[in-house]
């Protein structure tokens, strides 16, 4: 028992000398670092010209990797803000779908006919595929004049002919008054729904519900307000007046009029079903037979999406690229001033390890140096690239938010430029004679 109190006497003291160690380890460490910085921000502050120019020299390098990837994040968001809000269940029938529309100055491109009101109409009297609703509208005029009272707009509004399921299917909120209904459309009502400009706009901020509004002299009442809905690829979609079909038709009588049918199926599952049915329901409207192709586009909002997505992520490589070339020439140009700094300082490294400095202490000095102007040049970059990629798409009218990936891929890739670029100096600075070192001039 003795014996066992004893060890257990000499196992504490022995843990208490280890805990001692450990800490004095960490504070000689700590120490040793703190001793690190302070010199090399000397060293920076001593050579101000130069860091300003080797910071610039990243910065230049992430500002073009970060302003580009921070604009393809804003038309991402802005894509999915346009798209996303028409939901994963619904799908249009149109002339082309977005594949045609890219490729319609190809030669071969097959031209396909214009979905007419009576084809359209029939559509929609004979496609009865459950727990589905469908919207007929098509674009009856653009560059037009609204007026209200002594006031106008500029000609730049369009007039859109719907019905009383655009709304909903198109997956647009009316923030003030009511949407169509049934009644207003089989009575041809004159009535209409504004976009979100016209508040600002053309009321001055008044409420425009119940008011009267002159479209090509036709009067109509305004039963309701769009939520905002920013513009889509330079289009405002805030500029709109939608009103009746049938008034449509009648008050822009145009020839060759291009309708648009638009179908929500309210249970995602039967999505794949109701467009397969669609689009056996179209082709017997078009009288095609069994060997014929589809000579009508149809495009489903999660395909949509992620078409325009994936054309996306060309540009985030382009971004990638032209942020590769121009973060390898700064790590170089950082790099050779690192090398440049050994060289000048010869006599300095020499000094400090005669008076006992080792090998690990003089390569830290220089690595954090370059760390230092690394980061630095890094933060700027960053900061830069934000402002330049905000400006863009403020410019553009993107929807712009953080590109929070952009600021990490910054971040390591500075790192890896500082790594690349400060540990043949490091190493090159630890391993100087310093007998040699003392006697450079």
């Amino acid at each position: 028992q003795i014996v066992f109190s004893k060890f257990k006497f000499l196992n504490s003291n022995f843990k208490c000398v280890t805990n001692y160690l450990k800490v004095s380890l960490i504070e000689v460490m700590v120490g040793l670092f703190k001793e690190n910085t302070k010199i090399a921000v000397d060293s920076i502050r001593s050579q101000a010209l130069r860091t300003s120019l080797t910071v610039f020299i990243i910065a230049l390098g992430i500002t073009a990797l970060v302003g580009i990837l921070t604009v393809v994040s804003a038309l991402q968001n802005t894509i999915m803000n346009d798209f996303a809000s028409m939901g994963a269940n619904t799908f249009s029938m149109s002339q082309y779908d977005l594949s045609s529309e890219i490729n319609k100055n190809d030669v071969d491109q097959k031209v396909n006919p214009i979905i007419s009101y009576p084809e359209a109409k029939a559509f929609q009297d004979k496609y009865n595929f459950p727990f589905t609703s469908t919207s007929l509208s098509f674009t009856a005029a653009a560059g037009v004049e609204v007026k209200y009272q002594g006031e106008k707009t500029d000609p730049e509004i369009s007039i859109l002919g719907v019905d009383d399921n655009f709304v909903p299917n198109k997956g647009l909120i009316v923030a003030k008054g009511r949407n169509f209904n049934s009644f207003d459309i089989d009575n041809n009502n004159f009535v209409c729904v504004l976009g979100s400009d016209f508040e600002k706009g053309l009321f001055k901020d008044k409420n425009p519900l119940d008011k009267i509004i002159s479209i090509r002299g036709a009067k109509f009442k305004v039963i309701g307000v769009l939520k905002e809905k920013g513009s889509t690829f330079g289009n405002s979609q805030d500029l709109r007046v939608l009103i009746p079909n049938q008034l449509a038709r009648s008050i822009f009588s145009a020839p060759n009029i291009n309708y648009e049918l638009n179908i929500m199926a309210n249970n995602e599952a039967l999505l794949d079903e109701a467009v397969d049915n669609a689009i056996v329901t179209m082709r017997q409207v078009r009288k095609l037979n069994p060997v014929e192709k589809n000579n009508f586009g149809i495009e489903r909002s999660d395909d949509l999406i992620q078409t325009l997505l994936s054309n996306t992520e060309t540009l985030s490589i382009v971004a990638w690229v032209i942020g590769i070339i121009t973060v390898f020439g700064s790590s170089i140009a950082l790099m050779n001033i690192m090398l440049v700094s050994v060289t000048e300082r010869t006599r300095e490294i020499g000094i400090r390890k005669s008076l006992g400095a080792k090998q690990k202490t003089i390569a830290w000095q220089f690595f954090t140096e370059t760390l230092i102007i690394g980061q630095l040049g890094g933060i700027v970059g960053i900061i830069l690239g934000i402002s330049i990629g905000f400006g863009i798409a403020m410019a553009i009218g993107f929807t712009f938010t953080i590109p929070w990936m952009a600021i990490i891929a910054a971040f390591l890739t500075t790192f890896v430029v500082t790594i690349f670029s400060g540990l043949y100096p490091a190493l090159k600075a630890s391993k100087l004679d310093p007998v040699e070192a003392l006697r450079h001039e």
